[in-house]
């Protein structure tokens, strides 16, 4: 097996006082094996000062070394906690790497302004908490990315919109209502106003609009990733359960899903004078496609369309 397809990092656990590990810290994760010879008893001196223990959480901090075969599945916290960050550091594009059964690995936690918690010592603590003015942004399995990694070249208006393991490429700009979700996110410039679902990819030079949705496959919602070509706008409000290939466009407060009925308006019209109309799933991933919704009668139609698609404000994704 190559030594491509395994991740090593060196960092921080903190474990509730029942001895469950609630999170980890990995600076700088790299590709490959544990270099030969490294002892993970004698951590970097800037991790050991850091391995204290905090009363005011009931935590204690411990430094680690682990490495991560990415085709296995996570076995351990702190093994799906490498892998979030593999992704979160462009080590790893999202849907490369075994996330499966992840959830099991990564427990709720009391996310706090000093760190994580458990949420069963939020009650007894809380005095504590609220005496040094620490307070409680959440319960969730996943942290905000930007409290562990900070992708160069990305602007994030909101941290708690974006999650641990979302990838960011350079020159994407999520703004306050865009949502990002771990094993997801933009291989290029883009802009973000709306939510990119677990397994989502959206292409270089791409808007997803203010309001707008992709469907992933968290909720059951069926096996397809969904992904988004380059120069493609879905515009607001609007949302997709099919792939968009390159300049594409979806019309603000359309959805499409792979069942949807689409006439495709720009065909030669049948013996009876209707237009030839498919599901949406025999157009997903197609390039050059406008998406509409025909003002009389209703009815979702497609058209080819010829050019670029969009383009984005070189100046705002600088």
């Amino acid at each position: 097996m190559s030594d491509e397809r395994w991740i090593w990092g060196i960092g921080l656990a903190t474990a509730s006082a029942d001895g469950t590990i609630l999170d980890a810290w990995f600076p700088e994760p790299q590709v490959g094996r544990l270099p030969l010879g490294f002892d993970p008893a004698i951590p970097p001196a800037q991790l050991e000062q850091l391995a204290v223990p905090d009363d005011r959480r009931g935590v204690t901090v411990n430094t680690l070394a682990i490495e991560v075969d990415l085709d296995a599945p996570p076995s351990s916290t702190p093994d799906a906690y490498l892998r979030l960050h593999a992704l979160s550091h462009r080590l790893a594009l999202p849907n490369t790497l075994n996330l499966d059964g992840i959830f099991a690995h990564l427990p709720n936690v009391a996310w706090t302004t000093a760190g994580p918690m458990h949420p069963d010592d939020l009650t007894r603590l809380r005095p504590f908490l609220l005496r040094d003015g620490i307070q409680v942004q959440g319960l969730d399995k996943f942290p905000r990315l930007l409290d562990y990694v900070t992708p160069p070249g990305v602007r994030i208006a909101d941290a708690s919109r974006v999650r641990l393991g979302a990838y960011l490429s350079p020159g994407t700009t999520v703004m306050h209502e865009g949502f990002v979700n771990f094993n997801a996110g933009t291989l290029g410039s883009s802009m973000v106003e709306g939510r990119i679902s677990q397994g989502v990819v959206v292409g270089d030079g791409s808007d997803i609009g203010g309001g707008s949705s992709i469907m992933g496959t968290l909720s059951g919602g069926g096996a397809h990733r969904v992904s988004i070509g380059r120069r493609t706008l879905l515009g607001a409000n609007a949302g997709i359960g099919i792939s968009l290939g390159d300049d594409c466009v979806v019309e603000a407060g359309l959805y499409v899903t792979a069942g949807s009925k689409i006439v495709l308006a720009d065909e030669a019209p049948r013996h009876d004078g209707s237009l030839p109309s498919v599901k949406g799933a025999e157009l997903s991933g197609r390039d050059g496609m406008l998406y509409r919704r025909n003002s009389l009668t209703g009815a979702i139609e497609a058209v080819r369309r010829t050019g670029v698609g969009v383009t984005l404000n070189e100046a705002l994704h600088a």
